[in-house]
């Protein structure tokens, strides 16, 4: 395939990813404009999430009991969806809350195992569709303060030990979906279609003000995730949120869920676009198939797994959101542990080819969309490659390589004058050698046997800040 059909490809490849994605707006990168000032203000906002690249995600609550079972039967789907799978009464599922009492909650713990990770920020559900709220509220004392056994506010030991630790810190919150209140979307089984309800005095009764209380209560929050913004889209809902986080907190980022345009788009649980994306952008995942605590799924994702899906997200310009679901009891599961902190040590060697890294200039790396293959919906398959990714610092290209070359790493063409080439690994930096072949393809040399079992980086410095084609 010609180059000039190749770069045509992956135009194509890119512009089908976006609109794939529903919510990402279509805009030529080659059709710049002048930014206003509300352009610059994100911009500023969203510099620290460019560096971060890593985040850790937490699903806790008091779905984390049942862990996937009502009345000793099982109840599929995702953990923290129990009590909508199971239509489960209002009155039945509170009664959760004399329960709840993790006494192995240590949020120091939890802060220190996202360091360990490599993992830039936290963000941690404050209130699910459940209803139920890790933080001491005085709109509803359905929370962990008032209505448990436990009797601490979990966000504030939170916010406490990131400050101490020097880690950001998020907060979910459910706007739209609350189970537990008659007028909140969702819970069709008690209190009949949400067409019907009062969603608005939901909002300003209690979503409004909870939003209030952890932009007043919790120090600097760098971040809001909102979630399924049903009925969000109707006059000025969601922009009294917005406007709320604008008010108290400019700093704060909005995530893409809220109803409204916000700082950085979220895609769908568990998406990687197949193609880089324009714009600030972040891939929310589990690290097994649930985002709460579920007894029976213990499918992890390996290291290897993650890594590689962390440098194919940075390679593409967005971060990842990795998830943990901890138990009951406050603890996040060990074997979940020994992962995260397996991918930390690869970063705390390698995280130079991450954090703060800008997506490949490349493209023909990441796949193609197969010819004759569509999927049940008809539309095109498209097949990954999975041999290595690259990601840019100016005047450095980062190769990831995860299928070790034998006959060493082919470069793919660029015009810049290569300076030299080298393993991030290496504190010495010495040099690797660079061959020049036919139609001045250059390949650089690399030992038989990788240092790393999972991925190597190869650093290429080159002439000029930015790859010319």
């Amino acid at each position: 395939m010609s180059r000039i059909r190749c770069r045509s490809l992956a135009r194509l490849i890119s512009i089908f990813a976006l609109a794939m994605l529903g919510s990402f707006p279509l805009r030529a990168a080659d059709n710049p404009v002048t930014p206003s000032t509300a352009d610059l203000g994100r911009q500023q906002r969203l510099a620290w999430f460019h560096e971060a690249k890593f985040g850790l995600f937490i699903h806790w609550g008091l779905y984390a009991i049942p862990a996937g079972e009502w009345k000793n039967q099982p109840v599929p789907g995702i953990g923290e969806w129990i009590m909508n799978r199971a239509q489960i009464p209002v009155r039945e599922y509170a009664q959760l809350a004399a329960q709840f009492n993790p006494v192995k909650f240590d949020a120091d713990a939890w802060v220190r195992l996202a360091q360990d990770a490599g993992m830039r920020y936290l963000v941690i559900t404050s209130k699910h569709h459940d209803g139920f709220a890790l933080f001491q509220s005085a709109v509803s004392p359905y929370n962990v303060v008032d209505a448990t056994p436990f009797h601490r506010d979990v966000l504030k030991e939170l916010a406490a030990a990131c400050e101490r630790r020097n880690l950001r810190l998020g907060f979910y919150y459910s706007q739209a979906q609350d189970w537990h209140e008659p007028n909140g979307a969702g819970n069709t089984w008690d209190f009949g279609p949400d067409d019907k309800k009062d969603f608005d005095q939901y909002l300003r009764a209690k979503a409004e003000p909870q939003v209030r209380e952890l932009l007043s209560h919790y120090g600097p929050v760098c971040l809001l995730w909102f979630d399924t913004p049903r009925m969000m889209d109707t006059g000025d809902r969601a922009s009294r949120f917005a406007t709320l986080v604008r008010t108290l907190q400019p700093d704060c980022l909005i995530d893409g869920r809220l109803g409204t345009e916000g700082d950085y788009r979220s895609t769908g649980d568990n998406a990687i676009p197949d193609q880089p994306l324009a714009g600030a952008w972040e891939t929310p995942a589990t690290i097994n198939h649930t985002w709460g605590f579920k007894k029976d799924d213990d499918d992890w994702k390996s290291p290897g797994e993650i890594i590689f899906k962390l440098t194919d997200i940075v390679s593409k310009g967005g971060n990842y959101l990795l998830n943990v679901g901890p138990t009951a009891e406050g603890v996040i599961p060990e074997r979940c542990q020994e992962i995260l902190r397996s991918v930390g040590r690869w970063l705390t060697v390698n995280g130079g080819a991450i954090y703060g890294a800008g997506p490949t200039p490349f493209g023909e790396e990441l796949g193609d969309i197969a010819a004759n293959l569509r999927d049940p919906a008809g539309k095109p398959v498209f097949l990954a490659r999975t041999d290595w990714r690259c990601t840019t610092q100016p005047g450095k290209l980062n190769f990831i390589v995860f299928r070790w070359p034998r006959n060493g790493f082919e470069l793919p063409r660029f015009r810049n004058a290569v300076k030299r080439a080298y393993f991030l690994a290496d504190a010495e930096r010495h040099p690797l050698e660079l061959k020049t072949g036919d139609g001045g393809l250059v390949t650089v040399t690399t030992p038989r046997n990788p240092a790393n079992p999972v991925a190597n980086v190869i650093v290429v410095e080159i002439e000029g800040d930015k790859v010319e084609r």
